[in-house]
């Protein structure tokens, strides 16, 4: 089974991408909402976090992010060091999800995959590519963020372009190209692939 990774920058429309493969049949893992799940549910993470941010950042079992996330604005610092305890975490999660997968692919979505390493463990990647412009407007949109508060987030993130070129395929949702044909042609291609594609990372 090809394990696929698709990726791109806030506001690229991963996620929609994704809603039509899981339409075809198939199966796709959402690194952000796997995250947000073990945040609460894996024991180890839960007290890893509560030493980190203090137990206070739990409320009846529950993630009190509107706390966490103004402990970190305070103390940029722990925003790094609580990723390094998530984002292993969400990784050892997608490879047991994605072992336990039969179709003829598996997509994997997730933000950062160049930026974590998490890419090497793919056999093909998959971009979702949109202007920036377009991203952030879609972002405010979605999120009810600022203006500014999008940018810093994009500031993070590694660069469109080069992430793009570090894609096998890419798939342009840019609102003026058609979406649904990109993605059935994917489709098809990855059904039929038989070996893994070289990465061009």
């Amino acid at each position: 089974m090809l394990k696929v990774g698709i990726t791109g920058g806030i506001g690229s429309g991963k996620s929609v991408i994704c809603q039509v493969f899981s339409t075809l049949g198939i199966p796709v893992f959402n690194a952000d909402k796997a995250a947000r799940f073990l945040m609460e549910n894996d024991p180890s993470l839960v007290l890893s976090i509560s030493r980190l941010l203090g137990a206070e950042v739990y409320r009846d079992g529950r993630l009190d992010r509107a706390r966490v996330s103004s402990i970190i604005f305070s103390k940029p610092h722990l925003l790094e060091q609580l990723n390094a305890l998530v984002h292993p975490a969400t990784i050892r999660y997608s490879r047991q999800w994605l072992s336990q997968q039969s179709a003829p692919y598996a997509i994997k979505e997730a933000a950062i995959f160049f930026e974590t390493g998490s890419y090497t463990e793919m056999d093909v990647m998959v971009g979702v590519y949109a202007p920036e412009e377009l991203r952030i407007q879609r972002a405010m949109r979605r999120g009810h963020l600022g203006r500014e508060q999008v940018l810093a987030i994009v500031s993070k993130q590694m660069n469109e372009v080069e992430k793009m070129k570090r894609c096998n395929y890419v798939i342009a949702n840019d609102e003026d190209t058609a979406v649904l044909p990109q993605v059935l042609a994917l489709h098809q291609e990855l059904s039929q692939a038989k070996i893994p594609l070289p990465s061009k990372a």
